[in-house]
């Protein structure tokens, strides 16, 4: 594995928080950031940038602080920002990624710690520590790393890693040696097949189940507006469960990915602990019940199909009356 190409894409950060302090940024007179709690006590100096804009009194949102760049503290390379705890402890620096801190995929994100990568989840919490030169984002429960690589620029935008010993992780940072692929179940990375890396409980198999009666539909949903006609190796989706509930997220988060295995953040979902509560989970919104989110999916994508009565693929809604007929 000698070379990992990146697509840029924007995923903001969404939280789930529990009730807390309440904390606010304050601006110094020379225009820096800093935290104060609601005491109005300096829990975090002002020493930070102010790229994005926040505002003098602003509540802190979210389990961790971000802060961007600081001329007073050191700046680890390709990283980005500083992440602190609530009570203003410094935990970790972002990796660099797309212009700013690294996204949460699958639950985690890159840090870099004397010049390695490792991974912290939400809570800030080191999940995976800084050993490898490179990683990549979490996908289907792996990332790609390698050690002794280097960058290159493809273009003014894009850059890739080359060269070094590649290799792939797990979730707990373990090596994960390829196989012979067996079925579709196995994921292909860079040419080579990586067992299937999910393991669930009885509870979390009707979770998924849930979901997966529903990918026929999904997968006309999706593919309606497309110029071309899909084709059948594409009518398929996997449906996993890639976070539990824990501190500050009481949900099981349920990533969909496409026929080759790479995550489609239109159809994310979580589910509450006792899998009575389902909701679609798009980072650019608020949450919103499941019933609601596909009414409103079926309605767009049905005026969209008659304005567009040319278009190869098509919504033949009756097909489903039996599965949506609760909703």
């Amino acid at each position: 594995m000698k070379k990992l190409f990146f697509f840029l894409f924007l995923i903001p950060i969404f939280f789930f928080s529990q009730k807390k302090e309440v904390l606010r940024y304050f601006i110094s007179e020379d225009s820096l950031v800093g935290v104060k709690n609601q005491k109005g006590e300096i829990i975090i100096p002002a020493k930070h940038s102010n790229w994005t804009g926040i505002k003098n009194g602003e509540k802190v949102i979210g389990e961790t602080i971000y802060l961007e760049y600081s001329k007073a503290l050191e700046r680890e390379k390709n990283a980005t920002g500083y992440v602190y705890d609530r009570k203003g402890n410094f935990l970790y620096q972002p990796f660099l990624y797309d212009n700013g801190a690294d996204y949460f995929e699958e639950g985690v994100r890159r840090f870099v710690k004397n010049g390695k990568v490792g991974f912290a989840d939400q809570n800030g919490k080191i999940i995976i520590e800084a050993k490898h030169d490179f990683v990549s984002f979490f996908n289907y429960g792996y990332a790609a790393f390698c050690n002794g690589c280097d960058w290159e620029k493809i273009d003014e935008e894009h850059v890739r890693m080359v060269g070094g010993i590649w290799g792939v992780m797990n979730y707990k940072g373990e090596i994960v040696q390829p196989v012979t692929a067996m079925s579709e179940k196995e994921i292909e990375i860079e040419g080579k097949y990586y067992p299937y890396p999910f393991q669930y409980s009885q509870k979390e198999k009707e979770i998924l189940s849930f979901f997966e009666k529903y990918e026929p539909l999904f997968i006309d949903l999706r593919a309606l507006p497309y110029v071309n006609a899909i084709s059948e190796k594409e009518k398929n989706l996997f449906f996993e469960i890639v976070e539990r509930p824990k501190e500050n997220f009481p949900y099981y988060r349920v990533n969909t990915y496409t026929w080759e295995k790479w995550h489609d953040n239109q159809l994310d979902f979580i589910v509450s602990e006792d899998g009575k509560e389902i909701y679609h989970f798009d980072y650019f919104e608020e949450k919103i019940s499941f019933n609601k989110w596909l009414k409103k999916e079926i309605k767009e994508m049905l005026k969209y199909q008659e304005e567009h009565p040319d278009h190869p693929n098509k919504l033949e809604i009756n097909k489903y009356n039996n599965i949506i007929s609760g909703i």
